[in-house]
């Protein structure tokens, strides 16, 4: 063990600031700048030939996605991580009690995406394939502050970057797994979807670029769960089915993306005419 990073070493705080008895946390503030950063690419994409809403859409859409990132991210956790939590209604409130489901805000995302659509007669699946192409910067500040927050962590490992988190009772080195997720689902599946938008014709094929993000999220996420310890309360669940709670929620999403990505050159073709009839 002494031969691995203890965690305390790195000068770490879940708190970023505190003001009198307030206290912001870092995993607020990554959600925050997530939003704000994702907002901020989003007008650059739309700012491109055939984009599929305007700048006041766009500003709309934020609230929409907002709420229901952070409606769907808490209700999946709680349904798939911590059902405990509807015995306590007042739990679910507790934003940093548990954290949030990807899985959950995903779908919640999605929901709410469609729902705006739908009000502004939008393709829906063209707003999420540009909508798609900013969800990595959130994930990667959200992993970094799972990271400074020292929960999540991986398995017991004997790598040099091996580090020893606080919590972890039996003082073993473990994978900086949060790390490794936001290289994966951050850093590497923004640079594959901004090559396509920006070096292709993907974002003219309804479709393509969220079905890309599906499967890239899906890979990382089930890469990654195998260098990282279930969650407490689901230990039994991966030892009697032989996977994590998150590598089985990435299978439907695989399914979806490798449909979306099959079938997103018919639809390429619907796109063309409806611009022409626009035109004309």
């Amino acid at each position: 063990m002494d031969s691995h990073i203890a965690f305390a070493s790195l000068g770490l705080s879940p708190v970023a600031l505190s003001i009198g008895p307030l206290d912001i946390r870092w995993y607020s503030l990554a959600y925050i700048i997530g939003i704000i950063a994702g907002w901020w690419y989003l007008l650059r994409l739309i700012a491109q030939p055939a984009a599929p809403m305007n700048r006041q859409q766009a500003d709309d859409l934020v609230f929409y996605a907002t709420l229901g990132v952070i409606l769907g991210g808490r209700l999946g956790y709680v349904i798939f991580y911590g059902p405990e939590m509807i015995l306590h209604p007042l739990q679910i409130l507790k934003l940093w009690d548990g954290g949030m489901s990807f899985h959950g805000g995903a779908a919640g995302v999605s929901l709410a995406l469609i729902l705006f659509a739908r009000r502004h007669r939008l393709d829906w699946l063209r707003v999420h394939d540009y909508v798609a192409c900013t969800v990595p910067i959130g994930l990667f500040l959200g992993r970094l502050a799972n990271f400074v927050n020292g929960e999540l962590w991986g398995k017991p490992s004997d790598i040099p970057w091996a580090i020893v988190f606080p919590g972890s009772h039996d003082g073993l080195a473990r994978h900086p797994s949060q790390l490794y997720e936001a290289g994966l689902e951050g850093l590497a599946l923004f640079t594959v979807l901004a090559f396509l938008f920006w070096f292709t014709d993907a974002r003219r094929k309804p479709g393509l670029l969220v079905g890309t993000f599906l499967i890239g999220y899906g890979l990382a996420r089930f890469t990654v769960e195998f260098f990282r310890e279930p969650d407490a309360q689901l230990v039994a669940f991966a030892a009697r089915t032989g996977l994590h709670m998150g590598q089985w929620l990435t299978l439907p999403m695989f399914v979806a993306g490798l449909y979306l990505i099959s079938t997103a050159s018919r639809r390429a073709p619907h796109l063309e005419r409806a611009a022409d009839s626009v035109k004309a």
